[in-house]
């Protein structure tokens, strides 16, 4: 019935012949786009009008925030030095552990498909969790500090760079693989030969690039009391301190854009 809803089109062929183009589904997928959005306005309770009346509000606070305070510099090195200690050392620790993980989870290296199956729903589990929630518990095992904000960071950093890098090992050639292993080495000698220098540049590339993100969400673990420059910004929000906000905020911008950079060349290098 849909299909007969939907406009036609007819191309005459030099040879005369008429063919009918087949029917778009495009106007199908708007309309369902419409009706969805239409629900989810009702069901959320979007008001469109406070919406337009509020926003300016947050311009406001943006203006309140230029310009920074200078003075409060000093104290703002100390929690950022904290918080790229928790992302370079959650993100090294977690894309080491990755690589034997995503070993086990590769079906073409890990042959018990029980196992790989395991640990294929171990990482989605992991990348269900949003980080904030695992940082959070983690507060809970370890206590308040920059612990609990590395164990968040580590575990996500598994999670992420154990996917795309099971996926890679997945997609490799074989044949070298197998060719050592009926020589009579071992998987792991077979992998280290065969396999890593495949996908080496990858990994490397998609570790950095977690870093990159690990450093933007370390910002704001401490928020749940995992450490970090997050906590100033969480005191510095609470008493509506903007100005010092505004401080927190520029130099967070600054080393990310900086760490982001260098990355960016190196991983360009590994391509």
């Amino acid at each position: 019935m849909l299909s007969k809803l939907l406009p036609t089109k007819k191309l005459t062929l030099p040879n005369g012949k008429i063919v009918v183009e087949k029917r778009s589904l495009t106007p199908l997928i708007v309309l369902l786009l419409l009706g969805f959005s239409y629900i989810s306005i009702q069901v959320t309770g979007f008001d469109f009008g406070m919406f337009i009346n509020r926003i300016r509000e947050f311009f406001v606070i943006i203006q309140e925030m230029i310009p920074p305070t200078w003075e409060y510099l000093p104290q703002i090195w100390q929690p950022l030095i904290d918080t790229i200690k928790m992302s370079i050392l959650g993100s090294w620790l977690g894309a080491v552990c990755a690589l034997p993980i995503a070993m086990l989870a590769a079906n073409n290296i890990t042959k018990i498909k029980w196992i790989s199956s395991a640990v294929k729903f171990l990482l989605s589990l992991l990348r269900t969790l949003p980080t904030l929630i695992v940082a959070l518990i983690a507060t809970y095992v370890f206590g308040l500090g920059t612990l609990a904000g590395t164990v968040a960071i580590f575990l996500f950093t598994i999670a992420y760079v154990g996917k795309l890098l099971y996926e890679q090992m997945e997609n490799v050639d074989m044949k070298a693989y197998e060719a050592m292993h009926s020589m009579g080495l071992t998987t792991i000698q077979s992998f280290r030969y065969a396999i890593m220098p495949q996908i080496l540049p990858n990994y490397l590339s998609t570790s950095l690039f977690c870093f990159e993100g690990n450093v933007r969400y370390a910002a704001i673990l401490g928020y749940v009391g995992a450490g970090g420059i997050g906590l100033l910004l969480n005191e510095n929000l609470g008493w509506r301190n903007y100005a010092n906000v505004g401080m927190i905020l520029l130099l967070l911008v600054i080393t990310v854009y900086v760490i982001e950079t260098i990355s960016e060349y190196y991983r360009k290098k590994l391509k």
